[in-house]
């Protein structure tokens, strides 16, 4: 939790009470439905909270606006936006029906009324949304060509290494985020926040 202070200290006594209970949170589901990995659990701030937060740190999603979260696990980056971005609305959709009830326990648990968690393969899904967002589903180009009709805005994609021949063939223009530029730990040294914009 500390580590989510040290680079949010603005949050407001509520936002304060979520992120505080999300270790808890995400330790009892994970032992009931495996959805991080047991070495990551215990650096569930750093390497999940915060990174997911990053989409939060480049400040283009706005307030209102809705926001698809694309095969979003255990709730990742989806929970923590929707922590720190009450009045915006954020849909977590995930193929696979046990991650998807440990994001409707969470998000109940922790109070978030912008958070509807959806079952489903991303094309079933009615409609469209301002934003998609996701965490290293695939390379940028599958992912891009996957979700394009979804989003009215754009696509901020989390992923780690060395992207440049990815972003040579994603085919659309992509601005490139070292989150390394905002977070001093090691973890993020070769994370980026991938801004694939539609207008």
């Amino acid at each position: 939790m500390d580590i989510i202070l040290k680079y949010f200290p603005m949050i407001d006594s509520l936002q304060r009470e979520r992120f505080a209970v999300m270790q808890e949170l995400y330790s009892y589901w994970n032992s009931q439905i495996n959805v991080i990995s047991r070495k990551d659990i215990e650096s569930l701030y750093e390497r999940h909270v915060l990174h997911s937060l990053a989409i939060y740190r480049v400040g283009i999603i706005g307030k209102g606006q809705s926001v698809l979260d694309v095969g979003t696990g255990g709730g990742f980056p989806g929970i923590p936006l929707a922590a720190m971005m009450p009045e915006t609305h954020f849909t977590l959709v995930d193929s696979i029906g046990k991650k998807i009830k440990v994001v409707q326990e969470v998000a109940l648990a922790l109070g978030l009324k912008n958070v509807t968690a959806v079952n489903s393969r991303v094309e079933a899904l009615p409609g469209n949304y301002d934003w998609v967002v996701s965490r290293a589903v695939t390379d940028l180009k599958s992912f891009t060509d996957w979700v394009w009709s979804k989003t009215n805005q754009g696509i901020l994609y989390l992923k780690g290494g060395d992207l440049a021949e990815e972003i040579a063939n994603a085919g659309k223009p992509v601005r490139q985020v070292e989150l390394s530029d905002w977070f001093g730990e090691e973890f993020f040294e070769t994370k980026k926040l991938l801004i694939v914009d539609k207008l």
